[in-house]
């Protein structure tokens, strides 16, 4: 194949993933709506999904994907029977179909790892026999083409084009770098304007000396001299009047220009806008099914309820808001909802709901709340958890009401999971959550109640070009805070602060806040004024207040948000910057940042464990196999653990009797004793009970790890997608 001809494949293929995945999308939501659908829509939508899987096969032919090819004429073949009335859809029948979906999605990607697991799922939908229970389909040519009039109307090729998102990301970044060509505009006709003020002074300063002028060209004596004088006043006072004049004008045609321009930049900018504007449903499209896997893997039922997804925001936020919006659909499924016969126990439906609304506020935020009706949040489990972390120790935790012990759901670590599995436990999703939110400058907030359910509310940008902020002045440099998280901004009288506890205080409408100087805060060199009446702002983040003093506090404009580069990524208390038309460049603050640095309290940290103590902590591996001990035993010995192994529970229980180990890491299908049998049997035993077990097994079946945890194992790891350093991790968390 020549470089001509390898050019053209790969436009073609790339082409043909952009289709693909539009039919696979249609693919999976028709799937989803007909498992939940009424008899008298079936017939729709199963006409439906059978054209879209008709064209994703006649684009992979075209392409010569051969084994997407036969994937997409098995699944015509399901849905032409179920046409024709031949078998009936059934829960099982739905399952192999969407392991067929995620095959044909692997496959659209390149992914060319199928595992064993995914190529029997292959393997099964191509041989759809065995899963029609037992009604053969007949092997006939599927229906041919649909006739035109049948087809679904679409719309013109004239209405659409295909461009990348890089291009159009550079496009807007271009459009967004003219509202700071706008900004320097309209300083240019400030500064034009305050220059013609200043004639007013020349005016009143002329005025008064005229009189003088009038009596020095009255003096005789030095009459030439003195007509000479005043012919050059005379000439003065036409010439700056003449220059006025010209200001004035050129004064007044910058004015209009940079009106005009400033509509023009804001009108671009606006249309550039909704270009990179996408609705919702492009990211919510998947969430049904991702809940009907999730809500399947773990042994619940679940509805998913969307609400508003026809709304638009930038693309860019959408790509951020992704990973926070599956973990919160996740820690909905893991954690909230319960199992169906515990519902009933409650006198719940048996199958949860989780609901997901959308909503415009002020029209430049959007609202996201998603909420369940679950268990809720319970705090003991969140104390315990920051204990065991280290977070909090057991005189701060007994100190904590429920209501303040919620928010540390939120800290990197800490989860109320019974069990560490490769999908949960290990307490991050929801600081992902808070940190993705926080670097949009967002808001995230939640409230929950025992066995009512969860809502988490989360407030961020229509778009990230631009945003509302207020610019305040510290030790003689200027700094924006984003409009969004300022409550207030207010003068007081020295004599309103409160000192308490060494700490100062302010009170307003009743509610006692912290006063912290921001200079302080940020560390800027020289001492803060004490004046007798102080400007603070009051910023809110995560339903805490703190008064901010500031020496002055200028006005509220828009501000165009400059990336600082990936050397400056990550400053602590700077989210950004920005560059005012004069041309100076100003930080823009990380309210989330300063909220924490304001906090005097440090919390108390564990030390850190150094290689010598590591190498003390002694780890038991249980394992019959050679290979996968030798393996295990690699890993832990080269990460600084010492290693003793036994081959089976029963070996592995009298050792346990006999030394002092830190945690054991244990297969489960063994001979003598099992894993789930010697997990049991370290709980039982009143020396043993607290020692940590992580279970490392090919058992990868839901009850094989309900099973699991009932028996007390802290981690199930599946052997299938084991990871060294995901095991280094657990193992480090738990000893």
């Amino acid at each position: 194949m020549d470089k001509k001809e390898e050019d053209f494949l790969k436009k073609l293929l790339l082409t043909f993933k952009i289709e693909a995945k539009e039919h696979l999308s249609a693919i999976n939501e028709g799937l989803i709506n007909l498992e939940k659908s009424s008899p008298e829509k079936e017939t729709d939508l199963i006409e439906t999904i059978f054209r879209e899987a008709h064209s994703l096969k006649g684009a992979a032919r075209s392409v010569n994907l051969k084994e997407i090819e036969s994937l997409c004429q098995s699944m015509e073949n399901i849905f032409a029977s179920l046409k024709r009335k031949e078998c009936a859809a059934s829960p099982q029948l739905f399952d192999v179909l969407h392991r067929a979906a995620d095959c044909v999605s692997k496959l659209i990607s390149g992914e060319q790892e199928i595992n064993i697991s995914e190529r029997k799922n292959i393997n099964e939908v191509i041989n759809l026999e065995s899963v029609l229970m037992g009604v053969p389909i007949q092997k006939q040519q599927i229906e041919k083409e649909p006739k035109k009039k049948e087809l679904i109307q679409s719309i013109p090729l004239t209405e659409t084009v295909r461009i990348s998102t890089a291009k159009l990301d550079s496009i807007l970044f271009q459009a967004e770098e003219m509202l700071s060509v706008k900004l320097s505009a309209s300083q240019r006709a400030a500064q034009l304007q305050e220059i013609g003020a200043s004639f007013a002074v020349w005016k009143k300063e002329w005025t008064k000396i005229q009189p003088d002028i009038r009596v020095l060209a009255g003096d005789i004596q030095h009459k030439q001299e003195n007509e000479k004088l005043l012919a050059f006043f005379n000439s003065n006072h036409d010439f700056i009047k003449s220059l006025e004049t010209r200001l004035i004008l050129i004064a007044k045609s910058a004015e209009n220009d940079n009106r005009q321009f400033g509509g023009m930049v804001d009108n671009l900018l606006e249309d550039m806008k909704k270009v990179l504007m996408l609705p919702f449903s492009s990211v919510l499209g998947a969430f049904p099914k991702l809940a009907r896997d999730l809500s399947h893997e773990s042994g619940k039922e679940v509805e998913l309820l969307i609400e508003g997804e026809d709304i638009e925001i930038d693309r860019r936020i959408l790509d951020e808001m992704k990973d926070p919006l599956i973990h919160l659909l996740r820690n909905c499924i893991d954690h909230g909802i319960e199992k169906p016969d515990e519902r009933r126990l409650k006198k719940k439906p048996p199958c949860g709901t989780i609901r997901f609304a959308l909503t415009s506020r002020d029209g430049s935020k959007i609202e996201i709340v998603v909420s369940d009706d679950g268990a809720g949040i319970n705090a003991s489990l969140v104390k315990s958890a920051a204990i065991k972390r280290g977070i909090l120790s057991l005189e701060e935790a007994g100190k904590l009401s429920e209501q303040e012990s919620f928010p540390l759901i939120f800290r990197s670590g800490i989860s109320t999971s019974p069990i560490i599995t490769e999908i949960s436990g290990r307490g991050l999703g929801l600081a992902i959550v808070r940190e993705k939110v926080e670097k949009l400058n967002g808001i995230v907030s939640f409230e929950t109640q025992a066995d009512i359910g969860t809502t988490f509310r989360i407030i961020v940008p229509l778009t990230l070009a631009t945003f509302r902020g207020l610019l305040v002045q510290v030790k003689d440099q200027l700094f924006v805070l984003p409009a969004a998280n300022v409550e207030r901004a207010l003068r007081i009288s020295s004599g309103e602060i409160r000192t308490v506890e060494n700490l100062e205080t302010i009170s307003l409408n009743g509610e006692i806040l912290s006063l912290v100087r921001l200079g302080n805060v940020l560390e800027l060199p020289g001492k803060s004024s004490l004046d007798m009446i102080t400007q603070i702002v009051i910023l809110g983040s995560e339903a805490k207040h703190i008064a901010f003093v500031v020496d002055d506090i200028l006005h509220e404009q828009e501000i165009l948000v400059k990336s600082m580069g990936k050397l400056l990524s990550r400053v602590r208390n700077i989210a950004g910057a920005t560059v005012f038309g004069s041309g100076r460049v100003v930080p823009i603050l990380n309210v989330h940042d300063l909220m924490k640095s304001a906090v005097k309290t440090a919390p108390i940290k564990k030390p850190a464990v150094t290689e010598t103590e590591a190498k003390r902590n002694t780890i038991l591996v249980v394992e019959d196999s050679i290979t996968s001990r030798t393996l295990l035993v690699n890993i832990l010995e080269t990460a600084g653990y010492d290693v003793k192994t036994t081959v089976d529970g029963l070996d592995a229980f009298t050792a346990l009797q006999n030394q002092e180990f830190d945690l054991v890491v244990s297969d489960v299908d063994m001979p003598e004793m099992n894993g789930f049998e010697l997990t049991a049997k370290i709980r039982a035993d009143k020396n043993l009970s607290e020692m940590p077990v992580v279970l490392v097994t090919a058992l990868e079946s839901r009850e094989h790890k309900e099973r699991g945890i009932k028996v007390g194992a802290n981690a199930y790891i599946v052997k299938s997608s084991f990871d060294q350093s995901n095991l280094l991790e657990i193992i480090r968390r738990l000893i």
